[in-house]
């Protein structure tokens, strides 16, 4: 199957919203917890077809800032779960040359994730064939907010002119300001919303939602999802070469 994608069209940055691991351990009985941690192995399946493929970019919706109002004993093994992840994947990202980058309010992590996360970006800070990158209490409105408010200190400081603002300002000043915007979105467990990811960076992606819940998501289906991107005409508000 993977010999039917072509290589000139692959996108350069895709990004997923990794839904259904409550639903997925909810149909089999058992805790919540227990469908994350098979969300997990999905991730470490993804990111390893994602680096065979050669994408460079893959960002992952890990946990939004709305995830903060889940019971605190789901958060809390969420938390668990993340620094099992992290620990356990270092090598092999530094091994396949990924570097780890993570987007979001990260100050609102416990320390413990914190400083697992910090050793793990600089383990991998001189990596540059493809870029992780996890979304780890993030909100797209909250990085909106900050973008205006960072441009908006540069206005009064002087260092940068009202009247010079356009979209690529907006772009230099959001937390993906080093990644190039998503050419896919993936959305699965067959939701059709955004759910707060984001919303300026995905204006012009192309979007998949996909009914399979995440644990179940498989390398097969994201090549074909792949193979159905590169037969769409991708416009940007234009009108397609007569």
């Amino acid at each position: 199957m993977r010999n039917e994608l072509d290589p000139t069209r692959m996108p350069r940055h895709v990004a997923i919203i990794m839904d259904g691991n409550g639903r997925w351990a909810k149909k089999r009985l058992l805790n919540r917890i227990n469908g994350h941690e098979k969300g997990a192995q999905t991730v470490r399946s993804i990111v390893r077809a994602t680096r065979r493929l050669e994408i460079p970019a893959l960002t992952l919706y890990a946990f939004s800032t709305e995830n903060w109002r889940r019971p605190k004993p789901e958060v809390s093994g969420l938390m668990v779960l993340l620094r099992r992840f992290l620990e356990s994947e270092c090598q092999s990202l530094v091994d396949n040359d990924i570097r780890l980058n993570t987007i979001g309010q990260t100050d609102r992590l416990p320390d413990g994730v914190r400083e697992t996360l910090a050793a793990v970006m600089d383990a991998t800070a001189t990596n540059t064939t493809m870029v992780l990158t996890l979304a780890l209490s993030y909100g797209g409105r909250a990085e909106i907010v900050q973008m205006v408010r960072d441009i908006a200190a540069a206005v009064t400081a002087g260092t940068l002119d009202i009247g010079s603002i356009d979209e690529a300002t907006v772009s230099r000043h959001l937390f993906t300001h080093d990644l190039p915007d998503p050419d896919l979105l993936i959305r699965t467990s067959g939701e059709m919303r955004l759910s707060n990811f984001l919303p300026w960076q995905l204006a012009y992606a192309e979007m998949v939602f996909t009914p399979t819940l995440w644990p179940d998501f498989s390398e097969d289906e994201f090549i074909r999802i792949l193979r159905d991107y590169q037969h769409r005409e991708r416009r940007f508000g234009g009108v397609a070469p007569a």
